[in-house]
């Protein structure tokens, strides 16, 4: 961009004001050609930058994706879901843009260098004039862009705390709607909405500013050179082809200034996007991947040290806490969801290899994530499996009537976390996807909290002969599930503090009894 104002200034010295036609036709070819130049090159930036931004996005979002893989069960404790699809879906785009500033950032600079070395030679004056405008432009904006700055770092957070929110609300609608709340945080959505709108319009009030202020004075400085160049020219200190061509070359640096100035805008959108991305990145897991071990090659006894529980393989052991927090912890520690001392035949777990442990061991919860498909894809979610096993896992788990509620059976579709479906039918399908998945070791938290107690008889049943022979661990205080477990623990304060079946705990420890049975007569403890 800086060679026709070059051309130009040759064509009216050379041509025009020498009265040379050849070599004013000369002059204007060169002047065309690299016109023709300069446009195959504006369309081959276009094209680069493109790629590159695409490039980069996928790039960061894999790397993102990766590590909240790796992250594992620690994610949901660091960062909130509607941060971290803010950060997907928004923040990976910006901080790409950032890649875009290093063309034309580093061709703004070999420019303004090149133009400045080159007007000593037309006229110091002009050099020094240009030499230091550049650069007092660049420190007038700096302070805005500072402002700036901090004030999208406000908004980016509050976007995503909204963005939260929103999906907090669309996946419990269904209760809202069932306990008349959905009022109340319709309206706590439309006040933070409104706030974020506000910080939107501040962030776009400063960005705007910016744009104002680099406009005028870019304005203002080619105004400034312009009369300083025609006072020389008057003067015969310069010819009219080096006033033409002054002109043009602080013309057209104002693009490569604008590149400066847009370039440290994307480098502010892209900073705070990026401090984001980083601070995701140096989240790291509760525990670290293990190591080489392959653990017991068949079913073995599981310990846990911290509560004294151990886990019999092949049995179906029950644990029962006035605390279920407990409970989960101790669920946590022997899945190797968070670091321990816990063993698994005899062997650390945190010395076995995670995968292995991933392939074997499977810990189903209500919080565990419902991918969007049809119901068959929901429950088979690694394919493999015919329909009549994945009917089977349904009639285990009770959800039969899942199925037949549905108007085309397994080829149904379910939205995402089974928002088209009750809370109960959601626990059903997440319960037969962790049958069907047949693991060795099989933890169920709360399996059964949200059917009614016949459904709940029936599940019980269907359960503990399918796992029969498998180790299995439920998590609960429904007597129903635990009448059928092989042993039943009693945990207060995260340790254990009895042990036996459903019957003697009931007959012979009162804590037991006042927990499970909520104080039952004699009599009804001997029928249940």
């Amino acid at each position: 961009m800086m060679v026709p104002p070059y051309l130009l200034s040759r064509a009216v010295d050379d041509g025009l004001r020498a009265g040379d036609r050849g070599a004013l036709l000369l002059w204007a070819t060169a002047l065309a050609a690299m016109g023709g130049v300069n446009a195959l090159t504006a369309l081959i930036r276009h094209r680069t930058m493109t790629l590159v931004r695409l490039d980069a996005a996928l790039r960061t979002l894999r790397v993102v994706s990766r590590h909240a893989a790796h992250l594992g069960a620690a994610l949901p404790h660091r960062i909130s879901s509607g941060e971290l699809t803010t950060l997907q879906s928004a923040d990976v785009g910006r901080i790409a843009q950032m890649l875009t500033c290093t063309g034309p950032g580093v061709g703004a600079v070999i420019a303004y260098a090149g133009v400045a070395v080159f007007l000593f030679t037309i006229s110091p004056l002009l050099a020094v004039v240009v030499a230091l405008g550049v650069p007092l432009l660049t420190v007038t904006i700096g302070p805005m862009l500072g402002r700036l700055r901090g004030r999208q770092s406000d908004y980016r957070r509050h976007e995503g705390e909204l963005t939260t929110l929103a999906g907090d609300i669309v996946s419990g609608l269904r209760v809202l709607r069932g306990l008349g709340g959905q009022d109340r945080f319709a309206a706590r959505y439309r006040e933070r909405s409104a706030d974020l709108l506000r910080q939107g319009q501040r962030v776009g009030a400063t960005l705007s500013w910016v744009e104002a202020v680099t406009a005028t004075l870019s304005v203002l400085f080619i105004a400034a050179v312009t009369w300083i160049s025609a006072r020389l020219a008057l003067a015969g200190e310069i010819t009219v082809g080096d006033m033409v061509a002054v002109h043009g070359y602080v013309a057209v640096l104002v693009v490569p200034v604008f590149f400066l100035v847009e370039g440290a805008g994307d480098l502010t959108h892209g900073h705070v996007c990026l401090v984001r991305v980083v601070r995701l990145l140096g989240f790291t897991p509760e525990f670290t991947r293990g190591g080489a071990e392959p653990g017991p090659d068949g079913p073995a006894e599981l310990a846990d040290p911290v509560s004294g529980l151990r886990i019999r393989p092949g049995e179906v052991t029950a644990l029962v806490s006035p605390t279920p927090a407990e409970a989960i912890e101790v669920v946590d520690r022997l899945a190797r969801y968070t670091g321990s001392d816990a063993t698994w035949g005899g062997t650390l777990l945190r010395d076995i290899d995670l995968d292995r442990i991933r392939a074997r061991v499977l810990v189903a919860d209500n919080d565990a994530h419902l991918f969007a498909g049809t119901l068959r894809e929901a429950v088979a979610v690694h394919g493999g499996h015919d329909d009549a096993a994945v009917t089977e896992a349904l009639r285990v788990a009770g959800a039969l009537d899942v199925v037949s509620a549905l108007r085309q059976g397994l080829d149904s579709m379910v939205e995402a976390q089974g928002r088209d479906l009750s809370g109960g039918q959601r626990q059903r399908v997440r319960l037969a996807r962790a049958v069907l998945a047949d693991p060795e070791v099989l933890f169920l938290v709360e399996p059964t909290s949200s059917v009614d107690a016949r459904t709940e008889a029936d599940i019980a049943d269907h359960l503990y002969r399918a796992r029969r022979g498998r180790t299995t661990v439920v998590v609960g205080t429904s007597p129903l599930l635990l009448d059928g477990a092989d042993r039943v623990v009693l945990l207060r304060e995260g340790r254990v503090v009895a042990t036996g079946t459903h019957r003697s705990l009931a007959a012979a420890h009162p804590d037991y009894r006042s927990l499970v049975l909520r104080g039952a007569g004699e009599d009804e403890e001997v029928r249940t």
